[in-house]
Order: C-alpha cells, then sequence, then structure tokens
C-alpha cells in the first residue's frame, strides 16, 4: 500500500462523510489514496488497500455496478491458514476433475456487482480453475487445484476485499438441497413446457369444429401431442406415480392414488383413442392436471420452507473455526470440532461465538452480544464477566473471551435447531382427521365414478369417459389434504421466528381455545435476579459473611432462580453433601458437617411463614433473607395485551404473601395465590379445567414441571429447568414476555386459516362434483379448477407467514448479571 494510504484526508477531498469502499462512516482521520484522478477517503486500512487493488486490477467497473455498499474490510484480516487442514476439507469439500469443490457463505455479498466482482478476481488467482458467486443465496463456490495453490490463498483475496467466508455446511447436505432444487425446477420447467405445446395442438383440434380438418392432419396433431405429454406424465408426474405407487404398496387410497389414476386414465384412454381413430382425446387434460398439481405442490414446499429457514439461520450461525487461546497466552485457529470444555476461546468483535461458556474478565470486564438469532431480542445485551455466552450470538464493539462450558450438540443453539426441527415434524390431530377424511372421500368417489361412467354409458356412451375423468379430476381432494399441513408448516415457521418453539402436535389448536392463563412469579413474570435487600443473623455463633456462605452454598447448584441473589457470594471451599431441593418448600442438605435447610420460615426455621427466605436446622432459625424482585420490563405490557385478547389471568407462586402480593399489583392482577406447592398450583389448574376454562400454564422452575404437564397448553420460559422444557408443549427461545400474547394471536390466526381452507375445500368439491357428473364440465376445465383450489387454499395458509410480530423488548437491553 503506498504511504499516503495512511495520511489524514487533505483539504478538498469530496468524502461526504462516508466510507468510499463499505459506506461506513468516515472516522476523524480517514486513510486516503488518489485512485481515478482525485483523492477519495476510506475508514480503514483494509478498505483503501481493496479500492486499490480493484482499481489495479481494471475492476473499477465494480463501483459504477454496485446498487450496495461493500462490507467493511478492516485493518485486521483473519487468519484463513486453518482452510488448509486436511480433516476440513474432507468433511467441506468434495474432489471433482481437475481439483476439490467447496462451497462457501459470505455476508457481505450485497447485489449483483458483488458477485461480479468476486468471480473476476478469483478467477485471476492461480490455481481456482472455476468460481461462481450467487448474490441472492450468498453462496460462493469454488473449484481449485490443491497441487497449485492452498484454498486459503483464493480466500484471502475474498477477505481482503470484504468478503469474509464462512462454511455453509455439510457438503453432502449442500448438494443433496442444490440437488433436490434442481430437479423441483427441472419437472415444473418440462410440465410447463409440455403443457403449453399441448395445449397449442389440442386448441387446433378443439377449433375443428365442424370437422372439417382432414383425419392424417388430425392423427398428425394427437400423435404429437402424445410425444409432448409422455415426459410431462412420466418424468414431471413421477412424484405422484411414485406416490401411489407408496400408497397401494401400503394398502391405503390417498391423493397420489387419485391423482395418478386420473392423470393415467387420461393419458392411456388418449392413446387408445388415437391408436383406433376415437372423436376425442385428452392429452390436454393430462398434462395440466400434473402441470397445476407440481405448482401447488411447490407452494406447499415453500410454506415449509419458511418453518425451515429457521432451521437454515441457526445453522449458519454456527462459526466453521473458533480461536483458541493456549497456556503460553498464544492463539491459535482450530476446527470448531477441535474446541474443548474449559478452553479458552477468544472471540473478535462482528464474529459469532463458537461455544457456549462464561464471560472471562477483560479491560472493561463487559462485552455486548447480539442475540437475535436465539431470542429474538432485536438490540444487543450486555454481560459481565461470569455472564454466560451462547453459541452462536455476535460479539459487537469489542472482542471478548470465555471460558468454554459446552461444545457441539450440547450447546444451547444445537437444542434450539434440534427442537425447530421436531416441531417442523409433528402431525396434529386436525391434520391427522383431515387426511382420514381424504382418503374416505378418495374411496367414496371410487364407486360414485363407477356409477356416474354406468349412467352415461347407458344414455351417451360417446361421453362416458370424458365425464368419468372430468369428475375424477375436478373432485379430486387436494384442496382438502392441504388445508391444514400448508397452514401449520407456515405457522410454525412464524412461531419460530416470533421467539416460541411447538414441541407437542396440538400446542397451537390448544392455545387457540385457551381462557385462561396461569402465570408463575419467579423467573417468569419477575426478571428472574433477585436480590438480597437485607440480612439478619439471630444466632450468636455466626456471623453475617458465615450465614451468607451457608446459604451460596445451599444454592449454588440448585438451579433454583433464588440463587442469583447468592451469586456474588464467595462461598469459598465449604464441603457441601447430600444437598436435596423440596419443591416448594427449599433446599436442605449438610454444610462443614452441620445439616441445614434453607427456604420457607415453617420449613427452615419451625416459624410461620412471612414471606422471607429463612436459613436454620428445621427447628431453630440461624439467619433470615429478605430479597427483593422486580418485574419483567415487558411484564405489564404482555399481560395487558393478553387481557386484551379476553384471556383471565392468574398469578400462582411458591414465594410468602407479601412479595406475591407486591408483583400482583404492580401488575394490576387480581386472582393471586401465594405459598402454593406444585400439588398446590396444579389443583388450581384442575379447578380451573372442572369449570369448563382451558387453562394455559408460563413457567420455568423444576417444580413447575407437574403443572406445565397438568395443564391444556403450558409455555416453559427459555431459562427454566430442563424437565420444565420436557413437560411443557412450547418452549421461549428468549426472555420477552411479549412471545406469549403474539403466540396466542398466531394460534387464533392459524386455527381462522384451517377452517377458511376446511370450508372452501368442502364447498368446492360439494358444488364441482354434481357439475361434472352432469357433463357440464370438460376434463381440461377440471384440471383447471382442481388446481385452483389448490392454490387458492395455499396462499391463503401463506398469510400466516405474515403474522411473526416483532417481539423485542420494550426498553434498552439491562446488564446481564453472572447467575
Amino acid at each position: 500500500m503506498p504511504a499516503n494510504a495512511t495520511r489524514p484526508a487533505v483539504t478538498g477531498v469530496d468524502t461526504a462523510g462516508l466510507c468510499q469502499h463499505c459506506g461506513e462512516p468516515l472516522p476523524a482521520q480517514p486513510h486516503t489514496l488518489e485512485l481515478d484522478g482525485r483523492r477519495q477517503a476510506f475508514c480503514c486500512h483494509g478498505c483503501a488497500a481493496a479500492a486499490e487493488w480493484i482499481a489495479g486490477s481494471d475492476l473499477g467497473s465494480y463501483y459504477r455496478l454496485r446498487s450496495a455498499s461493500a462490507g467493511r474490510v478492516g485493518d485486521d484480516l483473519p487468519d484463513l491458514a486453518v482452510w488448509d487442514r486436511a480433516d476440513v476439507q474432507a468433511e467441506h469439500s468434495r474432489e471433482v476433475e481437475g481439483g476439490r469443490e467447496i462451497t462457501l457463505l459470505t455476508d457481505g455479498m450485497r447485489c449483483a456487482a458483488c458477485a461480479w466482482l468476486i468471480n473476476r478476481a478469483l478467477a485471476r488467482e492461480p490455481g481456482v480453475v472455476e468460481c461462481g458467486a450467487n448474490a441472492v443465496t450468498g453462496r460462493i463456490h469454488i473449484t481449485w487445484d490443491p497441487a497449485r495453490t492452498a484454498l486459503s490463498a483464493p480466500l484471502q483475496r475474498l477477505a481482503m476485499l470484504g468478503y469474509r467466508p464462512y462454511l455453509a455446511g455439510s457438503e453432502a447436505l449442500e448438494r443433496q438441497r442444490a440437488n433436490e432444487r434442481r430437479r423441483w425446477l427441472l419437472r415444473l420447467g418440462v410440465a410447463g413446457l409440455g403443457t403449453l405445446q399441448a395445449m397449442m395442438m389440442a386448441e387446433a383440434l378443439y377449433l375443428d369444429f365442424n370437422n372439417t380438418m382432414q383425419v392424417p392432419t388430425r392423427d398428425f396433431f394427437r400423435w404429437l401431442t402424445f410425444l409432448l405429454s409422455t415426459p410431462v406424465v412420466f418424468y414431471s408426474g413421477w412424484l405422484f406415480l411414485s406416490g401411489a405407487a407408496r400408497e397401494l404398496r401400503q394398502r391405503q387410497l390417498g391423493m397420489d392414488t387419485l391423482i395418478a389414476s386420473s392423470t393415467l386414465l387420461a393419458y392411456f384412454a388418449s392413446l387408445l383413442e388415437t391408436i383406433r381413430g376415437g372423436p376425442h382425446v385428452w392429452y390436454d387434460a393430462a398434462v395440466m392436471f400434473v402441470f397445476f398439481l407440481l405448482i401447488a405442490r411447490m407452494l406447499e414446499q415453500r410454506a415449509r420452507n419458511v418453518a425451515s429457514a429457521q432451521v437454515d439461520a441457526l445453522a449458519r450461525a454456527r462459526p466453521a473455526f473458533a480461536t483458541r487461546e493456549r497456556a503460553d497466552g498464544q492463539r491459535e485457529a482450530v476446527p470448531l470440532a477441535a474446541l474443548a470444555v474449559d478452553d479458552v476461546a477468544c472471540v473478535a468483535a462482528g464474529e459469532a461465538v463458537p461455544a457456549d461458556g462464561v464471560l472471562l474478565g477483560g479491560d472493561d470486564d463487559e462485552a455486548w452480544f447480539e442475540e437475535a438469532l436465539l431470542t429474538g431480542e432485536s438490540a444487543p445485551v450486555r454481560k459481565r464477566a461470569g455472564a454466560p455466552v451462547y453459541a452462536g450470538t455476535t460479539c459487537r464493539e469489542r472482542p471478548a473471551r470465555l471460558r468454554v462450558t459446552c461444545t457441539g450438540t450440547a450447546t444451547r443453539l444445537s437444542q434450539l435447531v434440534r427442537l425447530v426441527e421436531q416441531a417442523q415434524a409433528h402431525r396434529p390431530a386436525l391434520a391427522r382427521l383431515a387426511d382420514r377424511i381424504g382418503s374416505r372421500f378418495v374411496l367414496t368417489l371410487v364407486p360414485v365414478a363407477l356409477a356416474v361412467f354406468a349412467w352415461w354409458w347407458h344414455h351417451d356412451a360417446s361421453r362416458a369417459l370424458e365425464v368419468t375423468l372430468a369428475l375424477l379430476v375436478i373432485s379430486c381432494p387436494c384442496a382438502l389434504s392441504l388445508a391444514v399441513p400448508a397452514a401449520l408448516a407456515a405457522a410454525h415457521g412464524a412461531l419460530a421466528r416470533t421467539g416460541l418453539l411447538a414441541l407437542r402436535p396440538d400446542a397451537l389448536d390448544t392455545l387457540a381455545r385457551a381462557t385462561d392463563v396461569v402465570f408463575d412469579k419467579t423467573g417468569t413474570l419477575s426478571d428472574g435476579r433477585p436480590a438480597l435487600a437485607d440480612v439478619q443473623v439471630l444466632e450468636a455463633s455466626l456471623s453475617r459473611d458465615e450465614a451468607l456462605a451457608v446459604a451460596a452454598a445451599l444454592e449454588r447448584d440448585s438451579g433454583h432462580p433464588l440463587a442469583a441473589a447468592f451469586a456474588h457470594v464467595d462461598a469459598g471451599n465449604l464441603a457441601v453433601t447430600r444437598v436435596e431441593a423440596v419443591p416448594g418448600h427449599g433446599i436442605h442438605g449438610i454444610v462443614q458437617g452441620r445439616a441445614w435447610r434453607l427456604g420457607r420460615a415453617d420449613f427452615a426455621a419451625g416459624r410461620d411463614d412471612d414471606g422471607a427466605l429463612w436459613l436454620g436446622d428445621g427447628h431453630h432459625a440461624s439467619a433470615r433473607f429478605l430479597l427483593e424482585e422486580r418485574a419483567r420490563a415487558d411484564a405489564d405490557a404482555a399481560l395487558a395485551a393478553l387481557r386484551a385478547q379476553g384471556l383471565r389471568l392468574h398469578l400462582a407462586s411458591g414465594d410468602g404473601e407479601a412479595a406475591v402480593r407486591r408483583m400482583a399489583a404492580t401488575l394490576a392482577l387480581d386472582d393471586v395465590h401465594a405459598r402454593q406447592s406444585p400439588e398446590d398450583k396444579l389443583a388450581l389448574v384442575r379447578r380451573l379445567q372442572a369449570e369448563g376454562r382451558v387453562v394455559a400454564m408460563i413457567g420455568d422452575g423444576l417444580n413447575d414441571a407437574p403443572v406445565l404437564a397438568g395443564a391444556d397448553v403450558s409455555i416453559a420460559m427459555c431459562d427454566g429447568a430442563s424437565l420444565a422444557h420436557r413437560a411443557a408443549d412450547l418452549v421461549t427461545t428468549g426472555g420477552s414476555l411479549l412471545r406469549i400474547p403474539a403466540a396466542v394471536r398466531l394460534a387464533r390466526g392459524t386455527g381462522r386459516i384451517i377452517r377458511q381452507n376446511l370450508a372452501w375445500a368442502a364447498g368446492y368439491n360439494l358444488l364441482a362434483l354434481p357439475l361434472a357428473a352432469a357433463g357440464l364440465v370438460t376434463p381440461w376445465l377440471a384440471a383447471l379448477g382442481m388446481a385452483a383450489s389448490s392454490l387458492v387454499v395455499t396462499l391463503n395458509a401463506l398469510r400466516l407467514a405474515r403474522m411473526a410480530p416483532a417481539t423485542a423488548s420494550p426498553t434498552s437491553p439491562q446488564p446481564e448479571a453472572a447467575r
């Protein structure tokens, strides 16, 4: 880089305050270069070097063609030597003729000009055989010759231009998805082209009103239509033919059986009429049937991909490599699989966190992390030393160091991926009911079709086959079979973007019918960070610090939200054994050889309950702790939204009367129950259910698991106990309570869409069947009507994809204390 690249801007430089390469605001002393005859300003050395290389390589057209600024390069380019490791390339690349091929992702490719620049820049790199950049998907395909260049060399060029590379995931999975997309598009293309040409031939035959066309010409058109129809029926329609064969092997009748039989009937009946010179052929109906159904299936697939997009986004959040700090303080880049528990990982500003861990102290003992993908919170979250940090979140503003606690499939990110995949695989009772109705409809349609054929054969044999074919095509209950799955697929995608994951098949349906919501307090309505307001020592031989140390030692491994109140207390090396939690009462265990209890007054000290936390041996009091909790910042807004939706709200907490009343007054709750054991909470839910109410339970604690399982529908908060997650129907991916009314609104919207779809499908079939039986519908018109009905329900279901509202906290993020 020339020396003038590092000098401050000179008078007369027209920068408009923005970097000429990336569009970022310029610092007080920007870096400048003289390019294209004028002085240009840049925000950093990296952007200046990128612009200089682009100009020197005669690729300056990039700046004229682009419609969006490039990504900021930065002064410190990443070390990409780890990409040359054999284990990395074995997993993520494949051997091809001339070398190896790999698929990469980059977040900096923002327009077609970026793809143009990447293609030309990489093509100039020695050893690069072929490259292709797609600005829509953000993917880059590179084929290189390992004998001539290491993979890191072209990747270093990418990073130097501002396009930092990331792994796109398993190469086998990427190939499978790409091949699947190509097959779908090819099938649809063949069907569309064949249908268009076949309809042109059919039009010529239809327009021969007076039968003036000569027989050889007519037969020529028919044979030509036969040739055009064959690939449509047997290649494009293979999806339905193979599905029908599968259904027949399983001895059941379904949509694919009816679709395949109708298509083959139209095709072979037309072939028979062509051979014997009959009056009618129906090739056009067969190809239109396949073409329109393929469009409907692709739209249904798109609705399912809305939910799959969440899995893809979560998978992309995993970085491919991690920077590990060695014992001597030096740093090394390692594949993610090489990272182990208790390693120290270093995360640069703007990078994704590679594993779950605990933030280590630095210059400022704090860092900011963007958790939008995991929790839905749009604003970065400030974390102090000792706070948990999750894989897939992005470090902002300043670098961070963390001690790894979970890697691989044990991270919270991997758990969310599994939850989303499970949610997509569910088959709710409503969907199974629709399948059964569709199957019985098909079973009923067969004798109806035979009866219609017999009637027409008796009255007008020339139209018997045509009318029967039209009946089979137009009454195909595809809309009925799509009505529920398409709506649920779109709804689960919207639900995931809202910040909730459904773990039970019928969760959305039950949530839509909920009339009452029962809330736990600690960690659900409260912020989950209780603070010590007062400490009273009641035993002469016990000091204040000793009482706090015993309480902290008992709470240390309890997993209870109240443990956060003692997180700042140093319990030293106190020996703690036989710790056991008594749900709804407290904890007991042995500390330094002495039996202690910590919890309610009647449990820990043999006194009347007063809402405070007591330390004792079960008969005598040693200390009393007064804790204070604050309501979540968005609790009031969330509860107001739930009331506006007509829901009755209840609070059931294991805490004392005074604490529960304070929370109820803050949030204007009327029905309040304090000192509730797990059995008490379950009894409250049972009483409401006995009154005919549909109860939704919101909780997070270990002692909430019984009532979460007993409620009609239950939601567990994301940071609650794993047992509560297993007992719940839905789990939040973040702490915001605004997700709850958003989910209720989405659930009710899903119910409306499903009812609309089912009403449309039923009404369409009730109207279409008698019209077709009366001979008022031709086969090609029947195919058009059937496809239109399927498109209507699919497009209606896709409306749910737009129902994912913002769920960010209404206030700025608060520091998250170490737990």
